[in-house]
């Protein structure tokens, strides 16, 4: 671990240097490369700075205690730096595995989350747009901005489907964990008798990509336009500006009419297109390389009941971690930070599991 975390020192310390030269700084592109890797080497150089200063103060407590002859005041001193840097040392070479684990590829990009009802109707097109309100405000809370792509909704005000853009640094880290099938346990306003009804809504994350990543025929679509529908809006039932896009090949429709104008509902509505295909092609790579290796938390699989929400106790569980919390109602105002760190903190420890069975 420490000749490798030498090796990552001496290309922080080039990159430090380049960052500095004219040449660089004139290339644009090359600029923006190596400021990202000085980003993203700098937590485990920090880490590894930490360390190193423990390992010597630790050195240097215990040469004093093995010289002997100290008076009792400051043998009792030394013996805490001791203790404190021992301590001290476990913990930070367990933070510097983390971080040396290789890094998702992706962690830092933009998503589309899409979100339907599932089973329950009316009650899981409104527990769906619980959940759109949950995801926005916690993108809020972190500073990203998020935008409809496609919308769907009920007259009640549900969504039988939302789709939407979460975009800023490091949003894929933070919402990769939330793909599944989301439970709701609780009684709904339409229920005389107080019974608790249970209705489940699907949650899908998916990278955001750009044409060059998932190019696709234009021969492979078939577009249709027709009036939108649905509440709100002048334009609705007035114009043909929502559009439709079937891959042929694959049988995918997108349905986009939140906007007035055909070309940008056909625009959003290709947004979306391509994350489907993109999330298409990375689940069957996910699935070969899942049936090798079981260092992750959960499989992806769409019909993977991952979490459950029960109102009548304010209680929520993570299914995949065994995790429960009684805070119901400050999850769903957006407070997911305690649910995230715990599945990335497991995703951690299956991973260095993981790597040390393979060593």
């Amino acid at each position: 671990m420490f000749d490798k975390l030498s090796e990552v020192k001496n290309r922080y310390e080039e990159v430090n240097r380049l960052l500095t030269d004219p040449t660089v700084i004139n290339d644009n592109r090359r600029y923006k490369q190596l400021m990202k890797e000085y980003k993203n080497l700098t937590p485990l150089i920090e880490k590894y700075d930490e360390y190193s200063k423990a390992k010597r103060d630790f050195e240097e407590a215990k040469d004093l205690l093995e010289s002997g002859g100290l008076e009792s005041d400051f043998k009792e001193m030394v013996q805490l730096q001791y203790e404190e840097n021992k301590e001290k040392l476990d913990i930070l070479s367990q933070e510097l595995k983390i971080l040396l684990l290789p890094k998702d590829e992706n962690d830092d990009r933009s998503v589309i989350i899409e979100i339907r009802g599932g089973a329950g109707g009316e009650e899981a097109a409104l527990f769906a747009y619980n959940l759109y309100r949950m995801y926005t405000m916690y993108a809020q809370s972190k500073g990203w901005t998020t935008e409809i792509l496609s919308l769907n909704e009920t007259e009640l005000g549900g969504f039988k489907e939302v789709s939407f853009s979460v975009e800023g640094d490091g949003v894929y880290s933070r919402f990769k964990f939330e793909s599944g099938v989301h439970r709701v346990q609780r009684v709904p306003d339409t229920e005389t008798q107080g019974r608790i009804h249970t209705s489940t809504v699907t949650v899908a994350v998916m990278l955001e990509v750009d044409d060059v990543e998932i190019e696709i025929n234009p021969n492979d679509l078939r577009i249709d336009t027709f009036r939108s529908s649905g509440a709100g809006g002048q334009h609705i039932n007035k114009t043909s500006s929502a559009i439709r896009v079937t891959h042929i090949p694959t049988g995918m429709v997108v349905e986009c009419q939140d906007q007035r104008s055909q070309l940008q509902n056909k625009e959003k509505a290709l947004k979306v297109l391509r994350s489907r295909l993109y999330d298409q092609e990375k689940a069957k790579q996910d699935a070969e390389v899942a049936q090798n290796r079981k260092s992750q938390v959960g499989t992806g699989d769409r019909s993977e009941r991952i979490r459950t929400y029960n109102y009548p106790q304010s209680r929520v569980t993570d299914h995949r971690i065994g995790l429960t919390l009684y805070k119901l109602e400050q999850i769903m105002n957006g407070d997911l930070d305690e649910i995230i760190d715990a599945l990335v903190t497991r995703d951690q420890a299956e991973k260095l599991k993981a790597s040390g069975e393979e060593q």
